[in-house]
């Protein structure tokens, strides 16, 4: 074997080593993963980005389909405490789901791996890090990259992601609907624009419970202990900022369903799941999450992931 097929044999390995490390697809050049290329600045598959937002270099990773409408729907999703893009990428299967909804995901990386939901979480909220400014440059730099239908902009986040997305539906117009899973309200919410709001929370949630108060804090020095509203008390300020009817309520094995019409089309929904832990229902177990934080694997009475972009395909704003 030559010398130049020895390197490229060495690179090879190397980057499929990357690749079964990361598994989060394509060998990196440059900060950015190697997909197909596109027109625009924003190649097909996995990516990764970079920009500037108050003085901080901020980054996320970003997943485009092929064959998109001219102008997709874009889900911003948001990991929890301890968690990145990465892995919330890997465990929450959006990936997939936008294959099949044709519509672009992004999974931003909080910083010290927390974001500054209001009272909650970490480095973010003690030094005041600005991450409503952070996600909504994100989204411009996106549809400045790409189509991007703004009608149909969307965030869904995981634990003290979910207390972002909610901080983002209360200070941000940008947002045509948010699904927060397994969070709570934990921000001012007084001069929110309506939303259409769906709620995924499990009954035995010790760490944000669902009937509110202090949660049982992770094993982790310094961790946050998290003390906030009822998840039935959060679902109904933001039927008071919506305008709604009283919700009507279904029930299925273990899973019991509120639904509140709205004004101007909009609803807002409470799904809650008996028995269920502080985890996203049907997603991946994450190993650090349960080994740093002593936490159940998901529950499979839902695939909340496939449940939160049905409700977002009937909402635009």
């Amino acid at each position: 074997m030559n010398a130049m097929t020895t390197r490229t044999a060495r690179t090879l390995v190397a980057c499929l080593a990357v690749v079964a490390v990361l598994a989060a697809g394509g060998c990196m050049a440059g900060g950015r993963a190697l997909g197909a290329p596109a027109s625009d600045g924003i190649p097909l598959g996995q990516s990764s980005h970079t920009l500037d937002s108050g003085g901080i270099t901020r980054s996320f990773r970003l997943y485009r389909p092929a064959g998109l409408d001219a102008a997709a729907p874009l889900v911003v999703m948001l990991h929890g405490g301890f968690g990145d893009g990465a892995q919330a990428e890997r465990a929450y299967n959006w990936d997939s789901q936008a294959d099949s909804g044709h519509f672009v995901v992004a999974y931003p990386d909080g910083l010290h791996r927390a974001w500054n939901a209001g009272s909650c979480c970490g480095l973010p909220q003690r030094t005041g890090v600005d991450d409503v400014a952070f996600i909504t440059a994100m989204v411009a730099d996106i549809e400045a990259q790409m189509p991007i239908d703004s009608h149909r902009v969307y965030a869904t986040g995981m634990s003290n992601g979910a207390m972002m997305a909610l901080r983002l539906g209360c200070q941000s117009t940008l947002f045509a609907a948010i699904a927060p899973v397994a969070g709570t309200l934990l921000t001012d919410c007084a001069g929110a624009q309506p939303a259409s709001v769906l709620q995924i929370h499990g009954t035995a949630d010790d760490r944000v419970p669902y009937g509110g108060g202090p949660g049982r804090a992770p094993n982790v020095s310094d961790a946050p202990r998290v003390d906030g509203p009822s998840v039935e008390s959060v679902n109904a300020t933001w039927r008071s900022i919506d305008g709604c009817a009283e919700p009507t309520v279904t029930v299925s094995g273990e899973v019991t369903t509120q639904v509140a019409g709205c004004a101007d089309g909009r609803t807002v929904e409470l799904i809650s799941v008996a028995g269920a832990g502080h985890q996203w229902p049907g997603g991946v177990p994450s190993p650090l999450a349960q080994r740093l934080g002593d936490l159940p694997p998901p529950s499979n009475a839902l695939d909340a992931t496939a449940t939160i972009w049905q409700f977002f395909t009937q909402h635009q704003r």
